[in-house]
């Protein structure tokens, strides 16, 4: 046992394993939506005083760190970070096979404060130590790097290496929550430890009593993507592997013809849940036999907030930070002091905009955001799809434009569509000012969901699984225009909380573009250029019926009561 880690033993009985989590800034531990809502779970379990410990991979060499080059093309560099200026080294060490020799694990503590007084434990593992090989070294190097060897080896350190290490320094951990299947030899690893021996015992049946690890496990699966599904075939497993179990073991539960780590999960977890009500539908559509629960993603509405939004929040609705509920008043607050806080939140942005790339923003024009992992479901080209339109609306109806996000340095895709956008910026940027912002990361982030005026989401149905960002623009008044997919479909009321693109069911690339562009001529611009107390009416109800809605707290609790006290 770990002196630093005294104060949480006794409590702590859920382990939440994810690949990535977004703490801070210079915490380089994340890529993006699964990692920013890693880190707000564990901001609303501090709040809460939900006995959570979290544990993750170190990523030394952090995720991408972006740069644009003069033709707009994707340039990826390494970025990485210093855990011992943030973090502590417990004293303590596992090791699991990997490729017929032992690699070495040290878990290292962050410890999560919440403003509200409670502490939360955050485990980063590492393998980058002298007992290992310069190859096992690089495992938690790179977030996502390297092929599916190296994907492989990661998952096993995650899944195999937090079970281990969670025992090693201590804690008796009776609910495991994995955060997508990067997590799921962690069941693996739980099931092992119950071997049914029984000379009853059929030869066809399952060497393993499954039912402890039902019991202990659950799962959220977070996209519906094909591609994020890790797949290992089963020779690759073995090699690196070996016997750590019994490979037509391994099939009943992942499938037969490849390691499938969300059908792992699926079967050797109790409860599994999507996260929102579309996803999980779909889910259920695409695993057949599951029964998957649904609760909708929440962002911490604390974290969010812009210091502006803060202050009226608090002097309006002091107890909003511990129960955003209360955030359903906020439709009370005078006119004035909404407008005002706005305005603070947007010449933040606009100030931002200007140091980091030299452009200047009009406050007084609106400005439509976007920012989010840039690959093609997303579309993020999709509001330049008819230039000649877009400029004919810009003719009437002025507005800006800002982008920001990241392709995964595989992404070939992505790359091509982040080249295409500065291109179409580059030409209309007499006609509409528009700027890119590169190497995308939280402090990006917070500034654009907080100033800018109008939210654009073009996701592909149904494959946006949740969606946050536009729930931390609704925090701020920012009001969402956006396809009807994943969340939205649940916080869009028409012209009160925001605007849908399309009708739900709708798939065809060219009716969510020309939705979008109606939308935009028709109602969006000419209700912020000419009717300002209906907009502001709008950001109140923005806020009152979504921010006190899609929030983390309100997640937590029902995680809590519906997952972990099963």
């Amino acid at each position: 046992m770990t002196a630093a880690l005294e104060p949480f033993l006794a409590n702590t009985h859920i382990a939440y394993l994810t690949m990535e989590i977004a703490l801070r800034e210079e915490i380089h531990t994340y890529s993006g939506g699964l990692g920013v809502l890693a880190g707000d779970t564990a901001r609303s379990c501090a709040d809460l005083r939900i006995p959570v410990v979290f544990v993750s991979l170190i990523s030394r060499k952090g995720y991408l760190r972006q740069t644009i080059d003069a033709a707009g093309a994707q340039i990826d560099h390494e970025d990485p970070w210093h855990p011992a200026d943030w973090a502590t080294p417990l004293g303590a060490m596992v090791a699991i096979t990997l490729g017929n020799r032992p690699v070495w694990i040290r878990p290292w503590l962050y410890v999560l404060t919440s403003p509200l007084g409670h502490n939360i434990p955050i485990i980063f593992l590492d393998t980058d130590l002298e007992q290992n090989s310069p190859e096992d070294r690089e495992i938690t190097g790179v977030l996502y790097g390297g092929d599916d060897r190296c994907r492989l080896r990661q998952d096993a350190v995650l899944g195999i290496g937090a079970v281990r290490i969670l025992q090693a320094v201590g804690f008796e951990i009776h609910t495991w929550h994995l955060n997508e299947g990067h997590a799921a030899f962690s069941t693996v690893e739980l099931l092992r430890r119950h071997r049914d021996s029984s000379p009853m015992r059929k030869e066809s049946e399952p060497c393993y009593d499954r039912e402890p690890v039902l019991h202990s496990c659950m799962f959220t699966t977070h996209t519906p993507v094909e591609s994020a599904h890790d797949q290992f075939p089963y020779p690759l497993l073995e090699n690196v592997l070996g016997d750590f179990i019994e490979t037509d073991e391994l099939k009943r539960y992942a499938g037969s013809d490849a390691c499938n780590m969300t059908q792992l999960a699926l079967n050797l977890s109790g409860y599994v849940n999507g996260v929102a009500w579309r996803h999980a539908q779909t889910t259920r559509q695409k695993f057949p036999g599951h029964p998957i629960s649904a609760i909708t993603n929440g962002v911490h509405t604390a974290t969010w907030a812009h210091p502006a939004f803060a202050r009226l929040f608090d002097r309006h609705l002091p107890y909003w930070r511990h129960e955003p509920e209360v955030l359903a008043l906020a439709d009370q607050i005078p006119d004035v002091e909404i407008w005002a806080a706005h305005s603070e939140a947007k010449a933040d942005l606009i100030f931002d905009v200007k140091r980091r790339s030299g452009v200047v923003l009009n406050p007084d024009l609106p400005i439509i955001g976007f920012s989010r992992r840039m690959t093609g479901y997303k579309r993020p080209e999709l509001l330049f799809s008819d230039s000649e339109r877009l400029k004919a609306i810009a003719a009437k109806q002025r507005f800006q434009v800002i982008w920001s996000g990241k392709a995964h340095p595989r992404d070939e895709e992505g790359k091509r569509l982040i080249k295409e956008i500065h291109a179409e910026i580059a030409e209309l940027r007499n006609r509409i000012p528009g700027v890119f912002l590169d190497d995308y990361d939280l402090g990006i982030a917070s500034k654009m969901i907080s100033g800018c005026d109008i939210w654009l989401n073009t996701p592909l149905p149904p494959q946006e699984a949740s969606g946050t960002s536009g729930m931390k623009a609704a925090i701020n008044g920012v009001l969402n225009l956006s396809v009807l997919d994943g969340w939205w479909l649940e916080g869009c009321i028409e012209e009160v909380t925001g605007w849908a693109i399309g009708r739900d069911g709708d798939e065809d690339p060219a009716i969510h573009a020309a939705e979008l562009y109606l939308k935009l001529e028709s109602k969006v611009l000419p209700l912020y250029l000419g009717e300002r107390a209906r907009w502001i009416w709008m950001m109140k109800q923005a806020i009152s019926k979504l921010a006190s809605r899609f929030n983390t707290h309100r997640m937590m609790r029902r995680y809590a009561a519906e997952a972990y006290l099963r």
